[in-house]
This record gives structure tokens, C-alpha cells and sequence, in this order.
């Protein structure tokens, strides 16, 4: 399967990974920006290739339905989000209960342009102690950029100065939908 991934990934579509995921068992990767559901299956290519488990959540109930053993394989974990809960503190309490946990999320919330991104990944991030990973889906360059992890400061401007400029000039598939600040 590593073999089709990588071939696919870098001759039949011709992109490029830049950088390395970090041999950490928990943290919170941000993949940005996300204009299109086509960011879905070069997520997983990359994640094939490097060969590490990637998680990410979901409402609690996709996992009891007749597909809740795929979602759960695909690295799914469920979440209650409903309105009496809080999912900031559903996550932090699925890494503390898990020995490995690295959480995907697409800090803008949305496929739509947005200005600003979701503050919930940064406070997961403080709640459980585990570093941010920033991962760059540049379709312009046909480039997945992966940066070293880094920990959120107790200075939430300044750590989100320093996350945008990560993502300065990268081009979603649709470019449109990128993300600016």
C-alpha cells in the first residue's frame, strides 16, 4: 500500500513532501488551508507514505453506524457535540486517555474563506500539553510543507502571528477559499 501511495502521491500527481512529521506519540496537526474535499485523499496519501497514525474526531454518532468500524480504522475518534458539552475538553480528555493520539484539524472550520481561524485546536493543545505541527497543503506548488512542532505560548497573538506566517502565500484548490491574513 506504501508503494501505490507513493507512487500516486509523487509521479501520477506529481507533489512534493517538505518536511517530516515529528516522532512524537501526541499532538495536534493544523492542515491548511482547506478549500476542497480533494484535501480528504492527499491527507491520506500522506499519511500512507509516512507511515504514522493520523486521528481525527467526529460526532460521536458516524461511530455507531454500520460505518463506525471504517471511521474508527481510518484513525476516527468520537466525540459528543452536543450542546451540553465541551468538545475542547472531550479532545484534551481523549489524550489523556490514549498513548498515542495525533490529531488532524483544519484550523479554519471550513471549506469556505474564512479571515481568522477557530481558536478550539490551540486551546486543545494548551489543555493537554502537546505541541502544534503546521501542515501546508499548497496545491499552487503541489507542495505538503510540514514544520517542526512547536508549543503554544501563554501569548495567543503572537503564536497565531507565527502560525499565519507559516501559511503566507499558500494556494488551496481553490484559491479563492485560501486563507489570508
Amino acid at each position: 500500500m506504501i508503494f501505490l501511495s507513493k507512487w500516486i502521491f509523487f509521479k501520477l500527481l506529481g507533489w512534493k513532501l517538505i518536511g517530516s512529521f515529528p516522532p512524537l506519540d501526541k499532538y495536534i496537526i493544523i492542515v491548511a488551508p482547506h478549500t476542497s474535499w480533494h484535501d480528504f485523499y492527499i491527507g491520506a496519501l500522506v499519511r500512507s507514505i509516512v507511515k504514522i497514525k493520523i486521528n481525527y474526531v467526529a460526532k460521536k454518532e458516524l461511530f455507531d453506524s454500520p460505518f463506525g468500524w471504517y471511521f474508527r480504522w481510518m484513525g476516527g475518534a468520537p466525540i459528543d457535540r452536543s450542546k451540553n458539552s465541551n468538545t475542547v475538553d472531550a479532545i484534551v480528555s481523549i489524550f489523556e486517555e490514549r498513548k498515542e493520539f495525533r490529531l488532524a484539524i483544519a484550523p479554519e472550520g471550513t471549506r469556505e474563506k474564512v479571515d481568522t481561524w477557530k481558536t478550539g485546536f490551540y486551546y486543545i493543545a494548551k489543555g493537554a500539553g502537546v505541541p502544534i505541527v503546521m501542515a501546508a497543503l499548497d496545491y499552487k506548488n503541489k507542495e505538503v510543507r510540514v514544520e517542526p512542532p512547536f508549543y503554544p505560548s501563554d501569548d495567543m497573538k503572537s503564536d497565531f502571528d507565527f502560525m499565519y506566517s507559516n501559511y503566507a502565500g499558500v494556494v488551496g484548490k481553490i484559491p479563492e477559499n485560501s486563507f489570508t491574513h
